[in-house]
């Protein structure tokens, strides 16, 4: 098929809320190179670019991810649109499918958005 962006096997992307102000999901609060992925979040199951993105434009409080659901796909890649498990993201520090540099300085913020295991 001519013309054809996606992948014959991978799904359109899934929208992204918030003010973002590119196609690789950077937003106004945070939009260097290396700021490219977008978080499912475990309260509402829609993608924001960052927490200040889903506490601007949500109706509701934001929620963490489970430690049990580090299995989930929560987490996608704004160069390629591939999802990546809680556990994958956590453990990356650039995307498994593309190899685009993930920003390191979001493990600031990675309580925000997952349940931490405090006992480490």
């Amino acid at each position: 098929m001519v013309g054809m962006t996606e992948s014959p096997t991978r799904s359109p992307r899934p929208r992204v809320l918030g003010p973002v102000v590119d196609d690789q999901t950077r937003c106004v609060h945070y939009r260097t190179n290396v700021d490219i992925v977008a978080i499912r979040f475990a309260c509402c199951g829609e993608y924001y670019p960052c927490h200040l993105c889903h506490e601007e434009a949500a109706d509701h409080p934001a929620a963490q991810w489970p430690l049990a659901e580090r299995d989930r796909e929560a987490v996608l890649c704004g160069a390629c649109g591939g999802e990546l498990t809680i556990a994958a993201y956590l453990d990356a520090t650039a995307c498994p499918e593309c190899g685009a540099r993930f920003n390191e300085r979001c493990r600031l913020h990675t309580h925000l958005y997952f349940e931490t295991d405090t006992g480490r």
